[in-house]
């Protein structure tokens, strides 16, 4: 669905969930004190909890006070000017259940940084949105053809 700003179409939930489950890169916005701090963390979707291996840290931190973060993913094609991007407002915790930790550590997840990553952070989705933008060209034709994005 094209939102009023031509060319920004507006993601449905669903294709929201899909960007995220085919990405393992994104980006957790947390806050120290009053100051907001962003990580890349590499990452993988369970069910539709956001999950990633931490060490002991701020991200870490966050997630033992059951804290709201922001996490973030964009999927961006620089040669055509196109991409999207995923937003998501949830409260982060640490996982302690041993059959959602089981299943998390079938996923195709491992840490890329060195170190001991020993604690499972889940982000439980409160919000979830998502933007594209289309190339005019590309939004002429669907136009034309009376489909929508």
């Amino acid at each position: 669905m094209l939102s009023e700003y031509e060319g920004v179409a507006v993601l449905e939930h669903a294709e929201c969930l899909e960007l995220l489950r085919r990405s393992s890169i994104g980006r957790v916005g947390v806050s120290i004190g009053a100051v907001p701090a962003v990580f890349p963390v590499n990452f993988a979707v369970l069910d539709q909890t956001i999950v990633f291996w931490a060490s002991t840290g701020t991200k870490l931190d966050a997630a033992t006070r059951n804290a709201v973060v922001a996490f973030e993913v964009d999927d961006v094609d620089s040669l055509y000017h196109e991409g999207s991007s995923v937003l998501v407002v949830g409260i982060a915790d640490e996982l302690h259940d041993p059959v959602l930790i089981e299943h998390a550590k079938r996923l195709p997840l491992a840490p890329w940084a060195e170190g001991p990553h020993e604690h499972m952070v889940a982000i439980r989705p409160e919000f979830i949105s998502g933007r594209r933008i289309v190339r005019r060209s590309k939004l002429a034709a669907a136009k034309v053809e009376g489909s929508a994005y």
